[in-house]
C-alpha cells in the first residue's frame, strides 16, 4: 500500500503544535525516570527503576549521541541521558566510548569546537567532493606546521591505542548499557579515511558493542572504502545525507549498488529542509536500504529564515506523516531524533530530546 499524502492546508493538520502538546500533562510524565548515580567513572551501574522503552506503536524511537552534545560527554553520561529522557536505543558516537575507555585525547579538539560531530582522528585536508555532482563537504581551517605535527603524533598515538584496545572493553559497555535497558543499534565512527587497521577495528568493536553497523557521511569513496570491511564482518556500513539532494542529478543508486552491505542514515530533516520535497518519497523508494532515519524540524528552502533547525512543532517538516508512514508499513527503520535546534539558557539538550520522545509517543499512540 503507498502511503498517499495531501498538501497541507493547515500550519498543524501534519504535526501536532507544540502548544497543544506541551498541554498534555499525560505525555509529558509518561518518562518520569530515576537518574542514575555515578559516584565516579567506572563504578558499578544500579539498574534504573523502570528500563527506558521508547519504540511506540512499532516504530524504534532513539537519538543520536550528537543531540547532548552541549553536554558532558562519556558514553557512562550519555547512558545516563538516555534513562533520563527515556531512550531505549541509540546511535553512539565513537568518541564518547573511546574517551570512556582512556583514549588519548586529541589536542585539535578544542580548534573545531567542543564536541565535534566527526570525532577523532582529523585529516589535515578537506575531503573529496562526495560525487561529481554533490557538494564537497566544509573545509577545516589550514593548519600551522607545528599543528600539523602535533595532529601527526597524536593521529600514531590513537591509532596505536585502539589496535591494543581488547574487544572485551567495548563488550563491558554494551553490557552497562543493555543491563539499563538500552540497545546501541549503530555506531558512528567516521573511519573511512582511517588505515585498514583501524577500519578494521571500527566493525568489530561497533559488533562488540551490539550494533548492526558502522555510520559515516556519504561520498563515492567512503562508500568503496568501508563496504568490503562491512560484507567481511556480516555488518552494515551505513552512510548519512546532508543537503546533497538539493544537487541536480543526486542519487541513492550509485552507493547502494557498490554493494548489498551498504545502507542508508537517511537525514529526513536535512532533505526537507534543502529540497523542499516530502522525505516520504524518498523513504517509500528505498525503505528496504534505509536502516535508520534522522529526524528534526526544519523549515522549508522557501521560508525565512530558510532550511533552519525549529523546536520540534514550530517549523515545515511532516514529522507526523514520516513517523505514521514508518508506523502503518511495519518498517523496520530506526528513527532517531537528532536535536540541533538552539537550547534555551532555562533548560537543557536532556530536557529537549525528552520533550521530543514525547511528541514522537504522541503521534504514534494517537
Amino acid at each position: 500500500m503507498s502511503h498517499k499524502y495531501q498538501p497541507k492546508k493547515d500550519p498543524e493538520s501534519n504535526n501536532l503544535s507544540r502548544r497543544k502538546f506541551l498541554g498534555t500533562t499525560a505525555t509529558a510524565a509518561a518518562f518520569s525516570m530515576i537518574p542514575l548515580n555515578y559516584a565516579f567513572k567506572g563504578a558499578p551501574l544500579a539498574a534504573p527503576a523502570t528500563k527506558p522503552n521508547s519504540r511506540f506503536g512499532g516504530v524504534q524511537i532513539g537519538a543520536i549521541t550528537y543531540s547532548w552534545r552541549s553536554m558532558p560527554g562519556g558514553a557512562d553520561k550519555i547512558l545516563k541521558y538516555c534513562i533520563e529522557t527515556g531512550i531505549s536505543s541509540i546511535e553512539l558516537m565513537s568518541n564518547d566510548v573511546e574517551e570512556y575507555l582512556g583514549a588519548p585525547k586529541n589536542p585539535m579538539m578544542g580548534m573545531f569546537g567542543p564536541r565535534p560531530a566527526t570525532p577523532t582522528t582529523a585529516p589535515a585536508a578537506a575531503a573529496a567532493p562526495a560525487t561529481a555532482a554533490a557538494p564537497a563537504p566544509p573545509t577545516r581551517p589550514k593548519l600551522t606546521p607545528e599543528q600539523e605535527a602535533t595532529l601527526a603524533k597524536y593521529n600514531g598515538e590513537i591509532k596505536a591505542w585502539r589496535l591494543a584496545l581488547p574487544m572485551s572493553k567495548f563488550e563491558e559497555v554494551r553490557k552497562m548499557f543493555n543491563d539499563a535497558g538500552v540497545n546501541i543499534h549503530i555506531v558512528k565512527f567516521s573511519p573511512s579515511r582511517w588505515s585498514d587497521e583501524e577500519i578494521d577495528y571500527a566493525f568489530k568493536a561497533a559488533k562488540a558493542l551490539g550494533a548492526k553497523g558502522v555510520t559515516e557521511e556519504i561520498g563515492e569513496e567512503a562508500v568503496k572504502r568501508l563496504a568490503p570491511f562491512a560484507e567481511k564482518h556480516g555488518m552494515y556500513a551505513i552512510f548519512h545525507n546532508h543537503m546533497q539532494f538539493a544537487t541536480a542529478g543526486f542519487s541513492y543508486d550509485p552507493f547502494l549498488s557498490v554493494s548489498p552491505a551498504v545502507m542508508m542514515n537517511f537525514d529526513a530533516g536535512h532533505f526537507f529542509g534543502s529540497t523542499g520535497l516530502h522525505p516520504n518519497t524518498i523513504i517509500e523508494k528505498y525503505h528496504h536500504r534505509i536502516f535508520s532515519i534522522h529526524i528534526k524540524d526544519k523549515t522549508g528552502p522557501k521560508a525565512d529564515p530558510a532550511n533552519t533547525n525549529q523546536v520540534w512543532g514550530q517549523g515545515e517538516m511532516p514529522l507526523g506523516e514520516v513517523l505514521l508512514l514508518i508506523k502503518e508499513q511495519k518498517w523496520p527503520i530506526h528513527c532517531d531524533i537528532e536535536l540541533e535546534y538552539d537550547v534555551k539558557p532555562w533548560s537543557d539538550a536532556v530536557k529537549e530530546v525528552k520533550t521530543c520522545v514525547n511528541y514522537a509517543k504522541s503521534v504514534l499512540l494517537l
